[in-house]
């Protein structure tokens, strides 16, 4: 894309969400490298990220539309073929989606919308039960539990 051979006028507009995600992209594996392992170290590490990130980001309500974003982008990244997950990837998927409809069933709240509330509460719910239901698949996997065929017999 900022290939001179292939765009010798360099990059369009069209060009711009696909090379935003390649910095992000950039910007999240070094914020990774620089991230200590230590459980310890690695809060504070991430408190600094954060202090960062709110001072330039500044707005509440701007803050609020940009984690709706990142939450949506981290469950595609998840789930990138949302066929047939394996049931960890299902509840990390239903997770992050549990999220947005959390942050916007808020945001609906404070509109004093009262169905966009509903609509996004029952996406929430919804994405609860894909949560328990992967973790169940977990333990299934792992036999803690029988699975459903299993209770049948």
């Amino acid at each position: 894309m900022a290939d001179p051979e292939v765009r010798p006028e360099g990059p369009q507009e069209e060009d711009r969400l696909h090379l935003l995600g390649s910095l992000l992209a950039k910007t999240e594996l070094e914020i990774t490298a620089a991230t200590r392992l230590t459980e310890e170290e690695e809060i504070e590490d991430v408190l600094s990220t954060m202090l960062g990130w709110s001072e330039q980001v500044g707005d509440p309500g701007l803050a609020v539309n940009v984690l709706t974003n990142r939450l949506h982008r981290t469950a595609l990244q998840v789930a990138p073929d949302a066929e047939e997950l394996p049931p960890g990837r299902e509840a990390s998927f239903a997770a992050a989606m549990a999220a947005v409809y959390a942050l916007s069933a808020q945001l609906h709240t404070e509109r004093g919308d009262v169905e966009g509330t509903r609509r996004a509460l029952g996406g929430a719910e919804e994405a609860l039960i894909d949560i328990l239901q992967g973790m169940h698949g977990l333990r299934v996997a792992i036999g803690d539990v029988a699975g459903l065929e299993d209770e049948e017999d």
